[in-house]
């Protein structure tokens, strides 16, 4: 099904890192906004940038993949050191199937994490990769996203409360 993720955490930071090790996870497509940080907010919390750090350190590869223009991606990916693929027009694999060959690993070792099951999810399953679904940091006000947020509200998982369902 397009619009199940395979894993779901309530946020990034909740993510326990040897999960990766276990599921055979080499390395991460990373949604930016609501997923590493706020809209708009050229940093990321405490908390995300410590995962992030330990992530980095444990050897996990990580790659950006938005569908932001490069003027907003760019400076986050910067402040990281990581490389991004802006303009990724999820759902479609576009942005993703970029970011695996970057990445230069089988897609059987490689699983992106994002916020939205309409972008994230099915563009994760459009490319044949794995979907780490996270539940948005924080709620957007803009019109469109509300509509979006509001259609896919009956294909969400239920918030997993730091376990993992699969």
């Amino acid at each position: 099904m397009l619009h199940r993720p395979d894993y779901v955490f309530e946020s990034i930071s909740d993510i326990p890192l040897d999960f990766f090790e276990k599921e055979g996870i080499d390395a991460l497509i990373l949604d930016l906004d609501n997923t590493l940080t706020t809209h708009n907010n050229p940093v990321p919390d405490k908390t995300r940038l410590e995962w992030f750090n330990a992530a980095k350190n444990r050897g996990l590869r990580m790659i950006i993949v938005s569908n932001n223009h490069p003027e907003r991606v760019k400076p986050f990916a910067e402040f990281l050191g990581l490389d991004f693929v802006p303009d990724g027009k999820k759902p479609l694999p576009k942005g993703y199937n970029e970011a695996c060959a970057r990445l230069n690993l089988p897609k059987n070792r490689i699983a992106a994490v994002g916020d939205q099951i309409f972008t994230d999810v099915m563009g994760c399953k459009a490319a044949g990769i794995r979907s780490v679904f996270v539940f948005p940091i924080e709620y957007e006000t803009g019109f469109w996203f509300r509509v979006k947020r509001f259609l896919e509200k009956p294909l969400l998982p239920k918030h997993p409360k730091k376990d993992v369902i699969k």
